[in-house]
C-alpha cells in the first residue's frame, strides 16, 4: 500500500474530547509500531498532510514534534521526515493487545493467580442479605472528612516514605486498645499495620512456611484465608468444625507434622461458633510441643451481643507461638484497608522488612487520620453505637425468621459477628435458592461456597446460607425474610 494511502486511511474523530493532535500522534505511531510505515520511509510535508487529512498545519506539526520527541520520526527543514531507521524490528510486529501470553506463567505464578479464584467480590447496590458487611450508613463520615481535611491542610514531613512497620501513634493507640478490648500482650513495636488483614496473612505465609509445608485451616472458612497459604505452595490441611470450634484433636492425628495453624477463635466463618476453653488450651500445648505458628484471625470480635468480647487467644499464650491479625475493615469501612499484625517480638521487625517489599508501607494519610479518630474518642463510641444498632438488626433477623420461616431454617448461633448461618430443615439445591432470591432482589450466600477446595469428607456442612444483617436496616431485613420465604415456598 502507498504511505499516502496508509495515512488517508488514519481514523480521526472529531467528534472526541482528545485533540487531534494527539489522535494523529497516536495513529502515526501505531503505525509504526505494527509495520505499516517502515524504517526509513519518507512521510508528506505538513502542508501536503494537512490537506490529506483536512486537518490544520499546526495539527500536522505538533503531531510531527511529538513523534520526533520520542523517535518515531527523524528529519531536518529542507530535508524532510522520515520514519526513524534505529527503530529495533520486533518494535514493528507487536502483537495484537488481546493476543495470549508470550509464554505461559511460571508455577509459581499460577499458584499466585489462581489463589483468589473463587472468593467473591460485593457487586452492585447494597441489599439484603449481603454478608460479613459493616454498617456504612453508620459510619461517621462528617467526622472522618474533618479529620482528612485538618491533616491536608497541615502536611509535615510524615508524608514521604514511612516506617515500613507504620504509623508510629496508630501503633501506640493500637497497642492500648488491643490490651484493654481483648487482653491482647504486646507493645507498640510488636504491632505492624498492614493493608488489611488480606496483607497480613501473605505476608506471614511468605515468610514463615517453606512449599509443602503443612497448615491446619478450618473448612468450611472464609476462602480469603487459605489463598495466601495457595500462593505460597503450602500443604492445605482442612480440618472440621463443630460447636466447639476447630476439632484440633481430629488436626493433631491427620497432620501432626503441620507448621502452622490459622483458626478463628473469637468468631468462626461460616458456622458463627466460639472455639471453647479446652479447645483453646489444646491447640497452644499442641503448638508449642510442636514449635508450630498459630495464627489467630480476628477480624470482627468488636461484635458480642450476649457479654463483653471475649479474650484473645494470644492473651492465654506463654510459649510466643500465637501471631495475632485483625483488621478495621469490619469495624469502619472495608474500603480503608487498614489491618495488622500482633507479632512476637523477634518475629516483627523481619515481618516489616518484608512488608517493605510489598508496598514499601500502607498509606500513611489514612493511618495519620485513623490515629487522630482514636485518640479523640472517635473510634470508641463507633464501636458502641454500632454494637447497639447491629443487636437491634440481629433481633430483627431472628424476629423474623422465627416468624415466617422457622418450619424452614435451623439457625446456628447468633451472639456474635455480623451475620448469621442458617441450615435447611430438608433437602434443597442451594444453588437454585441463591439464583431465585437474587431474581427477586435479595442476596444470599450458600454455605458451599465456605468449603475449602481441598477439604476432606469429614469437613461436609449441612446445605445452608449465610445471611448478613449488619448493614441492613431493620424494615429491609423484615422485607428480605419474606422474599426468602416466597422462594423456599415456591421452590417446596
Amino acid at each position: 500500500m502507498h504511505i499516502s494511502d496508509v495515512l488517508a486511511a488514519l481514523p480521526l474523530d472529531r467528534e472526541s474530547a482528545e485533540p487531534l493532535f494527539r489522535q494523529l500522534y497516536g495513529q502515526v505511531r501505531e503505525a509504526i509500531l505494527r509495520g505499516s510505515l517502515g524504517p526509513g520511509m519518507q512521510l508528506p510535508p505538513t502542508r501536503a498532510f494537512c490537506r490529506l487529512l483536512g486537518v490544520s498545519r499546526q495539527t500536522v506539526l505538533n503531531a510531527y514534534d511529538q513523534l520526533m520527541a520520542e523517535g518515531y520520526l527523524s528529519g531536518s527543514v529542507g530535508k524532510g521526515t522520515f520514519v526513524s531507521v534505529h527503530l529495533p524490528v520486533a518494535a514493528r510486529v507487536n502483537a495484537p493487545s488481546n493476543a495470549g501470553l508470550l509464554r505461559p506463567l511460571s508455577a509459581r505464578g499460577e499458584d499466585y493467580a489462581g489463589a483468589m479464584a473463587l472468593v467473591r467480590y460485593h457487586e452492585g447496590k447494597l441489599r439484603a442479605f449481603r454478608a460479613s458487611m459493616p454498617g456504612i450508613d453508620l459510619f461517621p463520615f462528617d467526622i472522618w472528612s474533618r479529620l482528612e481535611a485538618r491533616r491536608w491542610r497541615r502536611p509535615d514531613y510524615q508524608l514521604g516514605y514511612s516506617d515500613p512497620a507504620g504509623y508510629q501513634p496508630l501503633r501506640e493507640l493500637l497497642c492500648v486498645y488491643l490490651r484493654a478490648a481483648r487482653g491482647v500482650n504486646c507493645t507498640p513495636d510488636q504491632i505492624v499495620i498492614t493493608s488489611g488483614s488480606q496483607q497480613a496473612l501473605f505476608l506471614l505465609s511468605q515468610l514463615l512456611l517453606a512449599p509443602g509445608d503443612g497448615v491446619w485451616i478450618e473448612s468450611p472458612g472464609y476462602q480469603g484465608a487459605s489463598a495466601p497459604l495457595f500462593a505460597a505452595s503450602a500443604r492445605v490441611c482442612t480440618v472440621p468444625v463443630d460447636a466447639e470450634g476447630m476439632d484440633v484433636g481430629y488436626a493433631a492425628r491427620h497432620y501432626p507434622d503441620a507448621k502452622m495453624v490459622l483458626a478463628t477463635p473469637s468468631h468462626q466463618l461460616p458456622l458463627g461458633v466460639t472455639m471453647s476453653l479446652q479447645r483453646r488450651l489444646a491447640l497452644l500445648r499442641w503448638a508449642e510441643a510442636n514449635k508450630a505458628w498459630i495464627v489467630e484471625d480476628d477480624y470482627d470480635s468488636e461484635y458480642r451481643y450476649t457479654g463483653p468480647p471475649l479474650a484473645s487467644l494470644q492473651s492465654l499464650d506463654r510459649a510466643g507461638t500465637t501471631i495475632y491479625v485483625g483488621t478495621l475493615s469490619k469495624v469502619l469501612f472495608p474500603g480503608l484497608r487498614i489491618g495488622y499484625v500482633v507479632a512476637p517480638a523477634a518475629l516483627a521487625e523481619p515481618l516489616a522488612r518484608a512488608k517493605a517489599v510489598v508496598d514499601r508501607h500502607s498509606p500513611i494519610a489514612a493511618q495519620m487520620v485513623m490515629a487522630d479518630f482514636m485518640a479523640a474518642g472517635h473510634f470508641g463510641r463507633h464501636i458502641k453505637r454500632t454494637r447497639e444498632a447491629y443487636a437491634e438488626r440481629r433481633a430483627a433477623l431472628l424476629s423474623a425468621l422465627a416468624r415466617e420461616l422457622d418450619d424452614e431454617l435451623v439457625c446456628g448461633p447468633s451472639d456474635a459477628g455480623l451475620d448469621l448461618c442458617v441450615q435447611f430443615r430438608q433437602a434443597r439445591d442451594e444453588a437454585a435458592v441463591v439464583r431465585e432470591a437474587l431474581a427477586k432482589g435479595i442476596e444470599l450466600r450458600p454455605l458451599s461456597y465456605y468449603a475449602n477446595r481441598v477439604a476432606t469428607p469429614a469437613c461436609a456442612v449441612a446445605p445452608g446460607l449465610l445471611l448478613g444483617f449488619s448493614a441492613i436496616p431493620p424494615a429491609e431485613i423484615t422485607h428480605g425474610v419474606a422474599v426468602l420465604a416466597s422462594v423456599l415456598r415456591q421452590a417446596r
